[in-house]
C-alpha cells in the first residue's frame, strides 16, 4: 500500500517526538563486567535520578541502588561505580561511597559524609577501594577498606586534580593520571606509576611515567597477566597507544597517528580494554564525528576493525572473564543500548528506550565541510527534515547547533533533540567549529586565544555554506546552544544582527570577567587558555563578553537557566535578560528551580521543548 504524505509547511508538522517522550528517555553512562563472572552492571539515569542495574547471564535485570542515586561527585561527574564479584561500589550524591550486594541486603556506606567521591577502583583481592575524593577544593586519591570498618586515608596528594586510578593484578603497583592548574586535562597531565608495600596500602616509590604540561595522558590499564601497562597519550598532532613493559621498563608505541583521547570532562571514561588473554587491546578510534571499534594485536601491531553494525557512536568498553565485550552504542536511527559482542555474535543487553519510533521519523546524518573566510576547513553534520507523514515545498528553516565545551564535539549518534526539530520540518546543522576534538590537535588548539571569535565565525559561515548547498532557507536561520554554545549564540546575535531569525540560549556565558571569578575549580583557569590571562587580556574579555554589547541584539531569543548552576551561574542569564528588556527585544526567559548545568528533571525538559516549539512558531514560522 502506498503511503501518501500530507503537504504542510516546514516547522508545522505533527511529530511523534513529543516533549514528554524526550523527558522520559533514559541515558546510559557506564557498563562493566563483574570480575570473573558473566554478570554486568550498568548505570542509567531518568528524570534526574540515576540507578545501578545488574544482570547475570540472560536473567532479568534488577536494580542494585534502590533508594539511592549513584553520582560521581567530582567535577562534571562520571566514575559512578566499580563492579566486584559480589557487589558494586558506587558514589552517591551525598558524597559517600556505598557497597551494594548482588544478593539480599541494602547498600551500606563505606566512607563518612563529607566531600565528594568518584572513580572507585577495587584492589585485585577486592578488599580495598582506591578512589578520587574532593573536599573544600582539595583533591586527593584516597583508600578505604571494603568492610567499611576503618576511616579512609589519603593515598596520594599534592596535585590539583586526579583521575583514573588503577591497581596492578598483583597489588604491588598502582597508576593514575594527575594534573595541575592552569592546565585542563587535554592540555597536559602526568601519568604516575607507584610501587606499593607488601600490604598494598602504602606507596614506597612513585615517579612520572609519562606526560608533562603539554603532553596529555589517559586511561592507564594493566594487562590481566600483569606484564604491561597500556595507556594513551597525545604527542604532536595525533594520539598514541603506548605499552610500558613492567619487567624491562621499556615503552613501545603500539598505535600512532590516530585520534584516540576524548576530552576528559568527566571521570571514568574508558576507550581501551585488554583482551582476557592479554594478547590484544580493543580501542575506540575517533574519525571526525564518528567512533569506530578496533582491536590491535600487541605482538604484531596489526589492527583490525570489530564489526558493530550501523552504530556510529561508541563508548565505555569492558571485557568479561570469558572474553565478551560490552559497550554503549548508538546511531542517528538507533537509540543508545548496551551491546555484548562475543564469538562474532551480538546481543542487546539493555535499551535506553524501546525501538518504537518509525525510522522515517528519524533523520539521517550527512557529513559536510566548508572553507572558512580565513582559509580553514571546518566540519559539521547536516540533518534534513524527516517525517513519514509530511512533506513541504521550498527550503526548510535551519537550526544551527553549537556544542558546549568548547573543547568537545558533536558526535553522530541518536539524539532526540535533533529529531525533535527534524520531525517538525526543521533542518539541523551541528557545527564542529575550530576548537572541537577529534580533528587533530592543531584544529582543537586553533580556538586558544580566539574563543568568541572563531566559534562564532564558523557558526555563521556554516549556515552560509548549507544555504549555499541549497539545503536551507536563508531567511529562517536559528542558532542554538548551551553553556559555551550559548555564549556563541549571544555573540552571533550581537555581531551578526539580522542574520539569524532567532536564538535559543541555554545557560550561556554572558560576562567573561565574572565567569572567571565565579566558576568552579575545574575550569578556574580555562578562560586563560581560551581568551588570555587577566589583566593583560582585559580588552579581549570586554570585547567578547556579550553583556557589554547586548544592546546590539535585535533578533528574538529564548533563554533557559537552572537556579543551581555552579558552572554558569544564574546571574549570567539574568543580566542578559535585563538588557533584552531594556531594548524591548522579543524574548522568553525560563528559570528551572533545582536544575544545574544541564536539565535533568522530566518536568524541566518537557517545559523546555514546549517553550521552544511555541517560541519558534511565533518568531520564525509565522513571523512576518
Amino acid at each position: 500500500m502506498i503511503h501518501t504524505k500530507i503537504n504542510k509547511p516546514f516547522g508545522t508538522w505533527s511529530s511523534p517526538i513529543t516533549p514528554e517522550l524526550i523527558g522520559d528517555s533514559a541515558r546510559f553512562s557506564d557498563v562493566q563486567w563483574a570480575p570473573g563472572t558473566d554478570r554486568m552492571v550498568w548505570c542509567q539515569s531518568l528524570s534526574g535520578k540515576a540507578s545501578l542495574l545488574t544482570q547475570s547471564g540472560l536473567d532479568a535485570p534488577y536494580e542494585l541502588s534502590a533508594g539511592f542515586s549513584p553520582s560521581g561527585g567530582v567535577g562534571y561527574g562520571g566514575g559512578e561505580f566499580i563492579a566486584s564479584s559480589d557487589g558494586a561500589v558506587f558514589a552517591e550524591k551525598d558524597g559517600r561511597l556505598y557497597f551494594a550486594p548482588y544478593g539480599p541486603g541494602s547498600p551500606r556506606p563505606l566512607t563518612p559524609a563529607f566531600g565528594n567521591s568518584a572513580s572507585p577502583k577495587l584492589s585485585p583481592a577486592q578488599d580495598r577501594v582506591l578512589f578520587v575524593h574532593t573536599y573544600e577544593e582539595r583533591d586527593v586519591l584516597a583508600l578505604v577498606r571494603l568492610d567499611g570498618q576503618s576511616w579512609p586515608r589519603v593515598f596520594a596528594s599534592g596535585a590539583d586534580f586526579y583521575m583514573q586510578p588503577t591497581w596492578s593484578p598483583n597489588s604491588k603497583a598502582a597508576a593514575w593520571v594527575e594534573w595541575d592548574h592552569p592546565n585542563m586535562p587535554w592540555d597536559g597531565t602526568r601519568l604516575m606509576f607507584a610501587l606499593l608495600d607488601e600490604s598494598g596500602d602504602t606507596i614506597t616509590e612513585v615517579h612520572i611515567l609519562d606526560g608533562d604540561s603539554i603532553t596529555p595522558t589517559f586511561q592507564p590499564e594493566f594487562s590481566p597477566d600483569g606484564s604491561y601497562l597500556a595507556y594513551l597519550r597525545n604527542r604532536g598532532e595525533w594520539d598514541q597507544l603506548v605499552l610500558f613493559d613492567l619487567q624491562s621498563g621499556e615503552k613501545r608505541i603500539l598505535l600512532d597517528g590516530l585520534s584516540l583521547l576524548p576530552p576528559a570532562w568527566v571521570q571514568g571514561a574508558r576507550c581501551i580494554a585488554w583482551s582476557t588473554d592479554s594478547s590484544a587491546i580493543y580501542y575506540l578510534e575517533n574519525k571526525q564525528a564518528k567512533v569506530f571499534l578496533r582491536k590491535v594485536d600487541i605482538s604484531s601491531g596489526e589492527s583490525q576493525p570489530v564489526e558493530v553494525g550501523a552504530f556510529t557512536n561508541l563508548e565505555q568498553l569492558s571485557v568479561s572473564a570469558s572474553g565478551a565485550l560490552a559497550l554503549i552504542a548508538q546511531s542517528p536511527s538507533l537509540p543508545a543500548r548496551i551491546l555484548v559482542l562475543q564469538d562474532s555474535q551480538t546481543r542487546i543487553a539493555a535499551r535506553s528506550r524501546a525501538d518504537d519510533l518509525h525510522p522515517a521519523d528519524l533523520p539521517s546524518a550527512q557529513e559536510v565541510d566548508w572553507i572558512s573566510s580565513d582559509g580553514a576547513r571546518v566540519y559539521g553534520t547536516y540533518y534534513a527534515p524527516a517525517n513519514r507523514n509530511f512533506s513541504a515545498e521550498g527550503l526548510p528553516p535551519l537550526v544551527v547547533y553549537i556544542h558546549g565545551g568548547p573543547t568537545s564535539v558533536a558526535r553522530i549518534g541518536f539524539n532526540l533533540d535533533t529529531a525533535f526539530f527534524t520531525s517538525r520540518g526543521y533542518a539541523y546543522l551541528e557545527v564542529n567549529y575550530r576548537g572541537s576534538t577529534g580533528f587533530g590537535r592543531s584544529y582543537r588548539d586553533a580556538l586558544r586565544g580566539n574563543w568568541g571569535k572563531l566559534d562564532m565565525q564558523d557558526a555563521v559561515e556554516g549556515a552560509q555554506a548549507v544555504v549555499g548547498m541549497g539545503l536551507a532557507d536563508p531567511s529562517r536561520l536559528i542558532i542554538k546552544g548551551g553553556s559555551a554554545g550559548g555564549y556563541t549564540v549571544l555573540n552571533a546575535l550581537i555581531h551578526y544582527p539580522g542574520f539569524f531569525k532567532a536564538g535559543l540560549c541555554s545557560y550561556g556565558v554572558s560576562n567573561l570577567f565574572t565567569l572567571d571569578m565565579d566558576t568552579h575549580k575545574f575550569e578556574a583557569h580555562y578562560n586563560a587558555s581560551l581568551i588570555g590571562s587577566l589583566p593583560e587580556a582585559a580588552q579581549k574579555y570586554h570585547d567578547f563578553s556579550p553583556i557589554f554589547h547586548a544592546h546590539k541584539i535585535q533578533d528574538a531569543i529564548a533563554v533557559f537557566q537552572g537556579t543551581d548552576d555552579k558552572v554558569v551561574p544564574q546571574s549570567q542569564s539574568d543580566s542578559i535578560v535585563e538588557a533584552l528588556k531594556a531594548k524591548r527585544v522579543p524574548h522568553v526567559y525560563r528559570i528551572y528551580p533545582g536544575e544545574g548545568h544541564g536539565f535533568r528533571k522530566s518536568e524541566s525538559i518537557v517545559d523546555f521543548y514546549r517553550t521552544i516549539e511555541r517560541f519558534l512558531l511565533q518568531q520564525v514560522i509565522f513571523s512576518l
